[in-house]
């Protein structure tokens, strides 16, 4: 044994080439830790002319490229129903953008733009029913410009003045005031234009007002669509009724980092942006029900929550005196991932948490990335859009099908697909099943 030669391998001295050889296959066979992805691995060039600046004519005439065990198709969307599993269940996004930006002109004719993030300590139920007053996070565009003192607006008779609370990490916190006894939720709605994100380079015209929703859009509070469901018309949700596949909805409103580009070298030094969650007793109920069948997010935003809500339950059973839950960046792949609880029994410990604490729904915030090394709990497809090179969106695609996304993508380009949020989509099915 002594005689073998020894070998240092990543700074362990290894007595034997053959301990070696079982030390570097060990190695391989352990998933890769996100923290140490380099984003450059997931990027791909993507033509100004393939980003869809418009929604297609029909929203269910939209190519849908559809991936199952290695093997790609084409169609679209109208009859996605053709290629799920008899008694699927697909989970949507049910949140509502609201008229996020909102265009103050200065007296000298400059414009400064006051872009609403989410509530600035408050809930959104709160913060969208409150009247005369509120303040908000918010992106300002033209901060240079605003020197001090407050920026006034008028729209329908109705005076909205705003204040500068203080500077925050990455925004700031804004005071609105406005005149005229309706809710903020209203105010936006009359004052504010549709957000469209920063890549469809126009202006916002009468036909975004309802192609950037979606038809069963309910909850006001999302800057950004959740746009996997914008392809999703009555005669679709018909179609897969036919065939018993059922529906049903979360809640996640979607934030403005989710165009937030990755900049650092490695994911390690990325702070993933959180966004809120809300989703009933009922809905995790029925989820639970159907973990034997064919469970398909409805985009990114819905496979977030759906993941998010395996490791809540892991947390509600690891400390089930806690009265708050949330999930952070990086803990599905350190301290939450000794345990092996099996989706039923994490999801049925997050149901009698609530229970235990009196809520029938549970509202919470998740910071959860899903990237290459992730191991799904609960979602076993995915309808989604194409999204951008070097985004979190796109680790997340190659967390679900591994390295064929750069298969899809090519496949995507190669057939005239439409990119980004008004682009076509896909049906992806986890890990080739």
């Amino acid at each position: 044994f002594f005689m073998q030669p020894a070998v240092v391998f990543h700074g362990i001295i290894v007595v034997s080439l053959t301990s070696a050889a079982y030390l570097c296959a060990s190695l391989q066979a352990r998933p890769m830790h996100p923290k140490n992805i380099s984003i450059l691995d997931y990027t791909y060039q993507l033509p100004d002319e393939r980003i869809a600046l418009h929604p297609a004519a029909e929203r269910d005439s939209s190519k849908l490229l559809v991936y199952k065990k290695g093997q790609i198709q084409q169609d679209i969307y109208k009859n996605i129903a053709a290629h799920l599993p008899q008694n699927s269940l697909l989970v949507f996004n049910n949140t509502k953008v609201i008229n996020a930006r909102l265009l103050f002109t200065k007296p000298t004719g400059g414009v400064i733009e006051i872009f609403l993030l989410e509530p600035y300590k408050a809930d959104y139920s709160t913060a969208l029913a409150a009247t005369k007053t509120g303040n908000w996070k918010c992106f300002i565009g033209g901060i240079s410009k605003w020197k001090g003192g407050s920026l006034v607006m008028e729209v329908n008779g109705k005076k909205i003045m705003a204040t500068i609370i203080e500077p925050l990490p990455d925004a700031y916190a804004v005071e609105f005031v406005w005149s005229g006894n309706i809710s903020f939720a209203e105010l936006v709605e009359q004052a504010g234009n549709i957000p469209l994100p920063p890549y469809i380079k126009r202006k916002t015209d009468g036909e975004d007002k309802e192609r950037y929703q979606t038809i069963y859009a309910q909850y006001d509070g999302s800057v950004a669509a959740p746009t996997a469901g914008l392809h999703f018309t009555n005669a679709v949700f018909a179609s897969l009724a036919a065939k018993n596949i059922y529906k049903d909805f979360v809640t996640l409103h979607v934030g403005a980092g989710t165009f937030k580009p990755v900049k650092a070298a490695v994911m390690e030094q990325h702070e993933m942006h959180a966004e809120w969650i809300d989703v009933s007793v009922d809905a995790i109920q029925n989820i639970i029900n159907n973990l034997n069948n064919t469970v398909v997010a409805v985009g990114t935003t819905s496979l977030r929550t759906l993941e998010s809500l395996y490791w809540l339950g892991v947390k509600a059973l690891a400390q089930p005196q806690s009265d708050t839950l949330q999930l952070n960046q990086w803990e599905v792949y350190e301290a939450l991932a000794q345990t092996n609880y099996t989706a039923a029994e994490a999801l049925l410990g997050l149901v009698q948490w609530l229970q235990k604490n009196n809520r029938t729904q549970l509202f919470t915030q998740t910071q959860i990335l899903i990237a290459p090394g992730y191991q799904f709990k609960i979602a076993k497809a995915i309808v989604t859009n194409f999204h951008q090179p070097q985004s979190t969106l796109l680790l997340l695609v190659a967390a679900a099908v591994g390295e064929n996304w750069k298969e899809i993508y090519n496949y995507a380009l190669e057939n005239d697909f439409r990119f980004l949020s008004y682009g076509d989509g896909s049906l992806l099915f986890i890990n080739a099943e």
